[in-house]
């Protein structure tokens, strides 16, 4: 723990009255941080401000947030709350991350804060790089996370990045200091969560102090990321110009600076959202490309096109999406919404992301299309058919996404699946047999 606090003394450059806002959940991670940092508040004069989000996903929330703001009105700490209303259909690990920072960049704004703290730990950097490494993501992604993050006007900090789980927990043991436990954490449903409970304590069985082994691998990456930044920057200008990439100059360059000009390119385009864009998006840029065919196009989510016109690719926006469609479904599909279509080889997901077929129920080759009229389906575990624009409609999926979202059909025009949200009475259980494995993500 000395490591910490000498990390906030001698290496983040605080200065007295400087206003620090730290997210707290309540939980042992954050509110160790928050502790530790009430103390330097006490011997620097500096201005403490928690930002805590009340999710309203279970009964325990209220009292997590009466917890953390009594706390910080007995320490004279500056309490800043929001209650999440309503959450969307995303996927809730994103939506909660996306309304997480606006948050706190609202309060920094707010508070004219120099430092935004966050409790990230160890642990919490071998699961985010261990979880990208099997999805995919840049360099920089791969790394994980940075210690500290120049953001302009404020950094990000972490100051508990070289410490485990454990290491966190017996500090506030040993200080008393009361903290909530998200029930959640222990839901395998999230992600994140298999990769903490199955593979870290392997990892920690094998290397006790394999989180040290993780972080010297994040900076390792990191270095070399940065390094690439400043190459690409040095050529971006005169490869992208007015939301065109001249192909011949593009080609000359080496991989590795051309997919950091890709990433770049869709970092603008994206925002925030670019964790949306996965590995099989950006191999389909380089196929457009590197494809014999003057003319083509590639569409990404969120409506993004990408067209290949001769010498030229260029990035924009379909304002046509209603375009009827139909592609055979062979290995990989690219869907006119950006999602993807993708035939596995294996898979535990259970969801309705995933169907499994057997070859011999239905009649190949398969192919997904948008929705025509009179489109009905035999939905799993229900008896008789279904209206596909009913289902759209219990679904409550938008009028506008209605008309391209992806219908799975066999060829005798059989639907077998609606990607996302329904399957048929022709989905197998993992128990049972099935030689077809489709994805859709």
């Amino acid at each position: 723990m000395e490591e910490v606090y000498n990390f906030i003394r001698n290496k983040i450059g605080l200065l007295p009255n400087d206003t620090i806002v730290v997210g707290v959940s309540g939980g042992p991670d954050s509110m160790a941080l928050l502790y530790i940092l009430n103390e330097f508040k006490e011997k620097m004069g500096l201005k403490l401000v928690c930002a805590h989000i009340n999710h309203n996903k279970r009964k325990e929330s209220e009292e997590e947030e009466k917890y953390v703001s009594k706390y910080c009105k007995e320490n004279d700490i500056i309490f800043e709350c929001i209650k999440v209303k309503k959450w969307g259909d995303d996927n809730f690990e994103n939506e909660a991350r996306s309304v997480r920072y606006n948050f706190f960049e609202e309060v920094i704004e707010n508070y004219n804060a120099k430092y935004l703290m966050t409790a990230h730990h160890a642990d919490d950097l071998i699961e985010t790089i261990l979880m990208r490494i099997v999805r995919g993501s840049t360099l920089k992604g791969y790394s994980g996370f940075s210690k500290i993050v120049d953001k302009g006007t404020y950094k990000i900090v972490r100051p508990l990045i070289t410490l485990t789980k454990d290491e966190i927990i017996d500090f506030d043991t040993k200080n008393n200091i009361k903290y909530y436990i998200d029930s959640t954490n222990n839901e395998d449903i999230h992600t994140r969560n298999r990769y903490r409970h199955v593979v870290l304590p392997f990892l920690k069985k094998e290397n006790p102090n394999v989180h040290k082994k993780f972080i010297k691998f994040s900076e390792t990456l990191l270095e070399n990321s940065n390094y690439i930044d400043e190459q690409a920057n040095k050529v971006f200008n005169k490869v992208f110009q007015n939301g065109v990439i001249d192909i011949d100059k593009f080609k000359s360059l080496e991989k590795v600076i051309q997919t950091k000009i890709i990433y770049n390119i869709l970092e603008r385009i994206y925002g925030d959202d670019l964790l949306i864009i996965r590995d099989a998006h950006v191999d389909l840029i380089f196929d457009l490309i590197n494809s014999n065919k003057s003319n083509s196009i590639v569409h990404l989510p969120n409506n993004v096109i990408i067209i290949k016109s001769y010498g030229e690719i260029s990035f924009s926006y379909d304002d046509d999406v209603n375009d009827e469609y139909e592609i055979e479904i062979d290995t990989l599909v690219n869907l006119p919404s950006g999602k993807i279509i993708e035939v596995v080889n294996d898979s535990f997901d259970t969801s309705n992301n995933t169907i499994r077929l057997n070859s011999n129920e239905v009649k190949l080759p398969l192919y997904v299309r948008n929705r025509r009229q009179g489109d009905k389906i035999e939905v799993k575990g229900l008896n008789g058919t279904k209206k596909v624009n009913d289902i759209f409609i219990d679904e409550k999926i938008k009028t506008s996404d209605r008309d391209i979202w992806p219908i799975v059909l066999d060829a005798e025009n059989t639907v077998v699946w609606i990607p996302g949200l329904k399957k048929s009475k022709l989905d197998k259980k993992i128990s049972e047999e099935y030689d077809i494995i489709l994805r859709y993500y």
